[in-house]
């Protein structure tokens, strides 16, 4: 099939590309960007005027838990192209079938891209490891416990030492399991509400000894969901150590604070849990300097009864995909940051993080360049839309940012070359 998206302003952070062009598709791939090449006529064409077109936005941590089928129509309606599923499906992603499975129904549907992390331990039940290697041929692009911490320090330098002898990484959220459980974040509102905290303790001391297990190992290591300004002056220290670590936040994280809770506001309850404004603030900034490498939906789809409940009994998580761009350019809006820079958040850095990983697809995710394979998001960047829950394609409808106006439409979203999602059909 031979696709034109006509008359777009292109972006593209990877390689600094921002005009006015033609991007010319056939066979999956870019053909070209700009000047047409002879004879090429598409057999169909996406009006992209007044629009910016970019590469497909790929967003590191996405649960499909609601339906495959909807969360990834979900994912395309946002203009996500390439998701990354946490291990912690059901059943748990510990053996090479199951992963096999997966990868075969999301190519089925012909929507985003599904790259699978891999279950650290078998049953992420902490205790002994997974098979590395089988689930690595099988399509996982690295390893994870999601949110289960590992409690055994001997079995987490196991895992990384056999992670750095095969050049795997590992996706870990930095969260110690004692102090860990509470429901809110430490601090003036929790007590107020008596609702159990979280310190961010429970953070920092999760990063120094995961830190000083990479330094013993080499291995490469991911941290997913920063929550803290102490876990950033951590991340910041290593990465200047030159430690081989990436990092990402949430988009939860990144725009609301513990006061947003207010009366026991279930939607509020996420994980990690939301901090106070100096930890957002500081999120924020660190996102901007490329402290964190990327920005996340953290989507989990939950239904309604589990939300229904008190607020220290509801299920942790919120819909996040099809918010995921609009997030990234209101806090671009609120930072002073140009468009460029907040697209490269969810399209260039990700894709970096992924690295060698995804295999062929490597050095072509993340960007628009002739010969690479044609994922793209087309929106409008002026207009503006009010977050209705309703309205959604993810099976949960439950976010914390429900009758928010935000700014950005997708318009079309190209994966493989194929339309995926069309706003105007």
């Amino acid at each position: 099939m031979k696709l034109l998206i006509q008359g777009g302003r292109v972006i593209d952070p990877a390689s600094a590309f921002d005009r006015m062009a033609d991007v010319a598709i056939a066979d999956g791939k870019i053909l070209a960007i700009g000047a047409l090449p002879a004879g090429f006529a598409p057999d169909q064409t996406v009006d992209a005027t007044g629009c910016i077109v970019a590469p497909g936005l790929v967003d590191l941590s996405v649960r499909l838990g609601g339906g495959l089928a909807s969360e990834l129509a979900a994912a395309v309606a946002g203009g996500v192209t390439s998701v990354v599923c946490p291990p912690d499906t059901q059943p748990v992603l510990d053996v090479p079938g199951l992963v096999e499975m997966l990868h075969y129904r999301s190519q089925q549907l012909n929507l985003a891209r599904v790259f699978p992390l891999g279950a650290l331990t078998r049953k992420l039940e902490g205790e002994v490891l997974a098979e590395m290697v089988g689930l690595t041929e099988a399509g996982c692009v690295g390893f994870s416990q999601a949110e289960v911490p590992l409690a055994n320090t001997q079995v987490m330098q196991r895992a990384l030492q056999y992670a750095s002898t095969f050049g795997f990484t590992v996706w870990l959220r930095p969260q110690e399991l004692h102090l860990g459980k509470g429901v809110a974040a430490s601090g003036p509102l929790a007590t107020r509400l008596g609702l159990s905290g979280v310190p961010v303790a429970a953070e920092t001391i999760a990063l120094h000894t995961i830190f000083e297990l990479v330094r013993a190992t080499k291995a490469r290591v991911h941290l997913c969901r920063i929550s803290s300004a102490a876990g950033v002056e951590l991340v910041r220290q290593a990465k200047a150590e030159g430690l081989p670590v990436t990092c990402d936040v949430s988009i939860n994280s990144l725009h609301l604070t513990d006061l947003d809770i207010g009366f026991f506001d279930s939607r509020m309850r996420v994980t990690p849990v939301l901090r106070q404004q100096r930890d957002r603030d500081a999120l924020r900034a660190a996102l901007a300097d490329g402290t964190i490498d990327a920005l996340v939906s953290d989507h989990t789809p939950v239904d309604e009864d589990a939300k229904a409940l008190p607020f220290a009994e509801s299920e942790s998580g919120a819909t996040g995909l099809e918010l995921l761009l609009s997030l990234t350019l209101k806090w671009a809006q609120d930072s002073g940051v140009n468009l460029s820079d907040a697209l490269a958040t969810i399209t260039r850095r990700p894709a970096g993080v992924l690295g060698a990983s995804v295999g062929a697809m490597a050095g072509q995710l993340g960007t628009l360049t002739a010969g690479a394979v044609a994922d793209l998001c087309v929106f409008d960047a002026a207009a503006h839309w009010v977050v209705q829950p309703d309205a959604l394609r993810s099976q949960g409808k439950h976010t914390p940012f429900g009758g928010y106006e935000l700014p950005g439409q997708v318009r079309a979203t190209v994966v493989g070359g194929q339309l995926a999602f069309d706003s105007t059909s």
